[in-house]
């Protein structure tokens, strides 16, 4: 049973942006609109305001990831409820909303039955947007109400939207390094691992937010500029080489190395430079997704690198995440498109670094709360 207090009837069909085939661009194709009827007990049916365009949409396009095609792309959805399943406690109809990327949890595991910011890891969870399920490029969006969070009231859906992958990633991951203020953190990747947002984000997070020292570490000129423009304390290019790196972190530390570091980058030597970096018994926190981490022995066994992964954000997280964004002026760089009808353009021009920042379309130009300057920063 679903519960809505619509005052419009919902179209019968609606506009989506969809992978049709893999290694082909992006087809613009109407749909059957999700009906409120057919929600389960946990699901939030969403008016899609503002979409954002994440590399992985890059990965996805390539099959990387088991989708079953046609799926609907964009991972990163923000929009206004319109209709909520009977188990949905928490929201109401109105309110503005950030998308998690999970799906259907069983709720009884012994992983669901544990902390909440481990919840979202459920080995028995159904599948993710993009993959199986329909992502944000289209005009209604069923979620699941569990993974999702409320935006707060000064926050835009513009900048809410880029949020959903690399920004909460960047943040659970640094939520997981454990450290106090003052502590130094390594992002390794820092100008553009997970996109430009992971410097944005990730450097600004940690000094801002939590109060820590950053070293970033990139080996492109384009990187390293953005990462000294984020606010990085010290910023290493990764070109000169491990000893090198390891030379000017302990100098810049006080000897040590930093107390823990995050893996942002895909380059096969990233998290080998992460623990490098890393004092001892310090944490590296494995961030990018690749097909295998390679870590010298001698940095677990003799200098106790421990090691662990982060997965994307529980809805604690993501709530925290939010409201630590305006508290502390986390800024996220934009490039606005009008409508689903830019979103091949705009996957082109990401292909071909053409912008810097995250892409966002306009797909609900009355959503409250929808850009800079009506009432929302």
């Amino acid at each position: 049973m679903a519960t809505t207090t619509q005052t419009t009837q919902l179209p019968p069909k609606m506009r989506a942006v969809q992978i049709v085939e893999f290694n082909k661009p992006h087809e613009i194709r109407d749909i059957p609109t999700p009906r409120p009827e057919d929600l389960t007990p946990h699901d939030l049916l969403l008016k899609i305001a503002v979409p954002g365009l994440c590399h992985s949409d890059l990965e996805y396009m390539k099959g990387f990831f088991p989708i079953k095609l046609p799926v609907t792309g964009s991972h990163e959805g923000t929009g206004t409820v319109v209709a909520k399943g009977s188990g949905v406690k928490n929201f109401e109809i109105g309110d503005r909303v950030l998308a998690g990327m999970t799906f259907g949890r069983c709720g009884e595991c012994d992983v669901c039955k544990g902390p909440e910011n481990y919840q979202h890891y459920c080995p028995n969870r159904e599948t993710m947007m993009s993959v199986e399920r329909n992502g944000a490029f289209q005009e209604y969006l069923v979620v699941d109400g569990r993974e999702a969070a409320r935006l707060p009231d000064k926050m835009s859906f513009a900048t809410a939207a880029p949020l959903a992958c690399a920004g909460a990633t960047s943040w659970r991951a640094v939520l997981q390094c454990h450290l106090q203020p003052g502590e130094w953190i390594g992002i390794v990747g820092s100008g553009g691992g997970l996109g430009h947002l992971a410097s944005l984000s990730a450097i600004q997070m940690a000094k801002k937010a939590k109060g820590l020292k950053v070293v970033a570490v990139d080996a492109r000129d384009q990187g390293l500029a953005l990462s000294r423009e984020s606010g990085a304390d010290v910023v290493l290019d990764a070109r000169k080489g491990t000893a090198a790196l390891i030379e000017e972190v302990k100098k810049a530390t006080g000897g040590g190395g930093v107390h823990a570091a995050i893996t942002v980058s895909d380059h096969p030597t990233a998290a080998e430079t992460a623990c490098a970096i890393t004092r001892h018994h310090g944490r590296m926190i494995q961030v990018a997704v690749v097909e295998k981490v390679s870590i010298p022995l001698m940095e677990l066994l003799f200098k106790d690198i421990r090691v662990s992964g982060s997965f994307m954000a529980s809805q604690g997280e993501l709530d925290e995440m939010l409201h630590a964004v305006v508290e502390h002026d986390i800024k996220v760089e934009n490039n606005i498109f009008k409508g689903l009808n830019d979103v091949p353009k705009a996957v082109e021009m990401l292909r071909n670094g053409e912008y810097r920042g995250k892409a966002c379309f306009i797909v609900d130009e009355q959503a409250v709360g929808l850009v800079p300057g009506n009432g929302y920063v």
